[in-house]
């Protein structure tokens, strides 16, 4: 069974950074593509971030460019986002999700597998 399970969320103010982890099983880590996820209140579903850790190449959002990084150590079979400079339109749920489809705001089954979330809210 198919197991992603996040953790770092929390409250930061603006500018500060924080790191989200996902730990995952059930599956081979370091041959799947992942990707974060996250939804703020409100709307919908928006891709952030996607990893293809067995050929060490990365994709980001136009809005997260620059400040997040997206990383695997598959040893571990976790991957990880380090999120910077964050701004309050980052509050979202972030989820972590098994494959990646390239839609900038995909729907719940275009992912094989999701995390339950963690919160990140961005506030003075």
């Amino acid at each position: 069974e198919v197991q992603l399970v996040e953790s770092g969320g929390g409250l930061v103010q603006p500018g500060g950074s924080l790191r989200l982890s996902c730990a995952a099983s059930g599956f081979t880590f370091g041959e799947s593509a992942m990707s974060w996820v996250r939804q703020a209140p409100g709307k919908r579903l928006e891709w952030v971030a996607a990893i293809y850790s067995y050929i060490g190449t990365t994709y980001y959002a136009d809005s997260v460019r620059g400040r997040f990084t997206i990383s695997a150590d598959n040893a571990k079979n976790t991957l990880y986002l380090q999120m910077n400079s964050l701004k309050s339109e980052d509050t979202a749920v972030y989820y972590c999700a098994k494959g990646y489809s390239g839609s900038d705001y995909p729907t719940r089954d275009e992912y094989d597998a999701w995390g339950q979330g963690t919160q990140v809210t961005v506030s003075s």
